[in-house]
This record gives C-alpha cells, sequence and structure tokens, in this order.
C-alpha cells in the first residue's frame, strides 16, 4: 500500500461512523422539551454532516418556526450538543468494513489523520470507543486547526503532523467540504456514497467515489498507480 501513498486522511462523521441516530435523538429530545414534535430520523440523516446549529435551525423551519434571537439560539445550541454528549456511543456504529481496512492501511505502512469538524475530545472518545484509535497517527479536529474544512488549511495541518506531501496523499470524506478542502490542497478526493452529504456523491466533484470502505484501497491504487491494490 505504501508504494501508491503515504497517507491518508479521514473524515469521521459519514465516512467512518454513523453518528446521525445519536445526533437526531437528541435533536428530538429538545424538540419535545420546546413543545414541538420530533422529525423523522429518514428526513433528516443527510443533515447530520452539517453541524448542530444548522440541523437545528433545519428541524424549527421545518415546522414553521421563526428562527430565535441569537441568545437563545446559543443556548438551544449548547443544550443540543450537550444531550448529545449525553448519548453520542448508544447508537453510533462504524460503517462496514471501516475497522479492518484502517488495520490494512497501517498494516501497510500507511500513516492516518482524522480530520473533523467535530471537537476533538469527542473525537478521540469515540475513536477509543470502537478501538480504531491505535490506528490513527494524529487527530486534526474543529477546535484544534486555525480553519476547519472547506478550508485546506485543516488538512495541510495533516499532513504536517503526520510528515506527508499532498502528491502522496489522498483525502477520504461524505461531503463537499471534504471534497473542496483536498483541491484546495493539492490533493486527490474519494467520497462515499453512504454519507451525509444531501448531494449525491458522484456530483460533488471527487476523484472517486466508493459504495463501501473495504474498496478504499482499490480505489487509491487506481488513483495513484492506475491499478487496484
Amino acid at each position: 500500500m505504501r508504494e501508491h501513498v503515504d497517507a491518508v486522511l479521514l473524515d469521521f462523521d459519514g465516512t467512518l461512523a454513523d453518528s446521525a441516530p445519536d445526533l437526531i435523538a437528541a435533536l428530538n429530545r429538545l424538540l419535545e422539551e420546546m413543545g414541538h414534535a420530533p422529525v423523522a430520523f429518514a428526513g433528516f440523516r443527510q443533515r447530520a454532516g452539517e453541524g448542530a446549529k444548522r440541523l437545528l435551525l433545519a428541524a424549527l423551519a421545518a415546522q414553521g418556526q421563526e428562527r430565535p434571537d441569537d441568545a437563545t439560539l446559543r443556548r438551544l445550541i449548547e443544550t443540543l450538543i450537550a444531550y448529545y454528549f449525553e448519548i453520542e456511543t448508544e447508537r453510533i456504529r462504524l460503517f462496514p468494513s471501516v475497522a479492518a481496512t484502517l488495520e490494512r492501511l497501517r498494516d501497510g505502512g500507511v500513516s492516518l489523520a482524522v480530520c473533523t469538524n467535530r471537537g476533538e475530545c469527542s473525537t478521540r472518545r469515540l475513536l477509543a470507543h470502537f478501538g480504531i484509535d491505535r490506528h490513527v497517527g494524529a487527530v486534526l479536529a474543529g477546535d484544534t486547526v486555525a480553519k476547519m474544512k472547506p478550508d485546506p488549511g485543516h488538512l495541510r495541518e495533516a499532513l504536517a503532523a503526520l510528515g506527508a506531501t499532498p502528491a502522496r496523499a489522498v483525502m477520504v470524506g461524505d461531503s463537499a467540504a471534504d471534497v473542496d478542502a483536498a483541491q484546495g490542497a493539492g490533493m486527490p478526493a474519494i467520497v462515499t456514497a453512504y454519507g451525509y452529504s444531501p448531494t449525491p456523491a458522484h456530483a460533488l466533484g471527487a476523484d472517486a467515489v466508493i459504495e463501501d470502505f473495504a474498496e478504499l484501497p482499490a480505489a487509491i491504487g487506481r488513483l495513484f498507480r492506475g491499478s487496484s491494490v
């Protein structure tokens, strides 16, 4: 594997793990306390990667509610995040083949970094929860980088942490932010078809799309050497 790349940068939510069930459960708890109806999971799963603020505002708008004033909105977002942290390991699952594929990449000499806009404490807690933290050489989180994705600086910080260059690295994510950050940093992007992007994966402008995480090594091989791994 090392013959193709030195580093693989990985988004977390919608790429490695399906965290939407816990997030939407926390959202519905808050909505019910506010006297509103809960949202349907199927209708809001694709919004799980947008962040707490956008998720909450979308839920309120869907029920015909006006946007709260700034102070109220900040308080509601803080409550939503607190509710989420209480249950963040209850329903979350790794997507199929993630653990085995990460191990394969590491065994092949590839350095791995998680590049996520979620906070570092939560990210590390969830990586450890699934026992995949041992494969990850660096965590570049939303509250520890100078600028978050889609800013390419997020990925550049990860490359520096791993001692890698854009020419020998690839970004794997599920959103336009992941693709834009990768292109800005001068590296290819691979996106998952099963992630949270409201835009279809094949329309995101990535260099490759994978239907299952197990396809990642072969996709990297085709991009870098014109052959499967």
